[in-house]
């Protein structure tokens, strides 16, 4: 591969084109297809697996693009670990060898078709350190998540080694690089697109920050604890507080119950405690610790499943299925993951079984559910909806 041309100016902007916002995927696909993604021309020599639930798909993320053009400018050889690394991208650059982390189940589905044997983990797990790592600032997942990445990145570079940060300034960027670099020593921003930005420090010797708590609150009698990160983390969201409220009267004693999208498990929690035998899936692996946590805080007990939508659930089926489906992942809107949800449910539950969704009101579930169900749309308040399917 023939290097790029040196430049005196070590944040002169790449003319990178972002990729423009992505429709759902052709039904025809399928939500768990597991395809080549669509580069932008400066990265089109390079390749990546992708599918529906990785952020940037079809495509890859933005980030991720600046992250890897930057290090082939840097001309990055050798062992590189990325604590992000979506679909693989930067396995193929040349002279690089890949350690795959992530704790997405669709990000983790992609890497072990590209053969990367991806290792699951998540901000706070140990690894072997390594003198090159990589990581895509989460903006969009809080600020205490993004102190629990810089510090998990730290204790994953040794003393002289090098971080690269990428992220997007709309998202604090230029913030959160100051803290990191006050941390690790050395930094500063090396590469420009647009909003996006990567940055490049050198860690110094000295201990590595804790890790942020988990965040605690009390809702109608439970406890919910939620690691950095996860959806509504310091206090119920008010969908699934909507939700609640509306199934306070089901009886649920003895029935089987999926909560599909658990975040910090207050649904199935709340379940549980209702006699419910509970099975509690997501595809975060923050998520799911959480809703382990959640559930143990409250004396309860029930199947905690990481978990690409209803991939790792074998044959299990259930009784009611009770959800309020993500519609973004990453930065974008995109609905695939959301569809999958409705049909996870066609799928999953007994016969005559119902499922209940809570949606912001415009989103248009009804027509995908009414296929294969008699749905009613229960209340609407708010701003939100909950939707009763019942299976035919």
């Amino acid at each position: 591969m023939t290097g790029p041309r040196k430049t005196s100016n070590p944040t002169r902007k790449l003319k990178l084109r972002r990729p423009e916002p992505q429709a759902p995927a052709a039904p025809k696909a399928g939500y768990f297809e597991i395809t080549p993604a669509e580069l932008p021309p400066r990265l089109d020599r390079l390749t990546a697996l992708t599918k529906s639930g990785v952020r940037g798909a079809p495509g890859i993320d933005g980030a991720q693009a600046l992250l890897t053009e930057t290090l082939m400018r840097q001309r990055v050889k050798g062992e590189v670990l990325d604590l992000t690394a979506l679909g693989g991208l930067l396995a193929s650059l040349t002279g690089v060898t890949l350690r795959a982390v992530e704790g997405s189940a669709p990000a983790l589905a992609a890497l072990s078709a590209a053969n990367l044997s991806p290792q699951v983990a998540a901000p706070g797990d140990t690894l072997e350190r390594s003198p090159t790592v990589t990581l895509i600032l989460a903006g969009d997942r809080g600020n205490a998540y993004i102190q629990a990445q810089v510090a998990w990145a730290h204790a994953c570079t040794p003393p002289g080694g090098i971080l690269y940060l990428a992220g997007d300034k709309d998202k604090g960027f230029d913030r959160y690089v100051r803290a990191a670099s006050a941390v690790f020593g050395i930094g500063e921003t090396i590469a420009k697109d647009g909003g996006l930005r990567v940055a490049k420090l050198v860690r110094r010797p000295g201990p590595t920050p804790p890790q942020p708590a988990p965040e605690t609150y009390d809702h109608d009698g439970l406890k919910v604890v939620a690691l950095p990160g996860v959806f509504s983390a310091a206090k119920i969201d008010k969908a699934t507080a909507l939700l609640l409220r509306t199934l306070a009267d089901l009886e649920l004693s003895g029935k089987t119950v999926l909560d599909l999208g658990c975040g910090a498990g207050v649904i199935g929690a709340w379940a549980a405690k209702q006699g419910a035998a509970v099975t509690l899936a997501d595809a975060d692996l923050s998520s799911v610790r959480s809703a382990e946590q959640t559930l143990a805080a409250n004396e309860l007990t029930g199947d905690v499943i990481h978990s690409d939508v209803d991939a790792d659930l074998g044959e299990r089926r259930f009784d009611l299925i009770l959800s309020n489906p993500p519609f973004h992942v990453g930065r974008g809107v995109v609905l695939d993951v959301a569809a999958e949800f409705l049909a996870t449910a066609q799928r999953r539950l007994n016969a005559g079984g119902t499922a209940y969704f809570v949606a912001n009101d415009f989103l248009p579930y009804e027509k995908p559910l009414s296929s294969w169900a008699t749905v009613e749309e229960v209340v609407r308040e708010g701003g939100f909806k909950v939707l009763r399917a019942v299976r035919k």
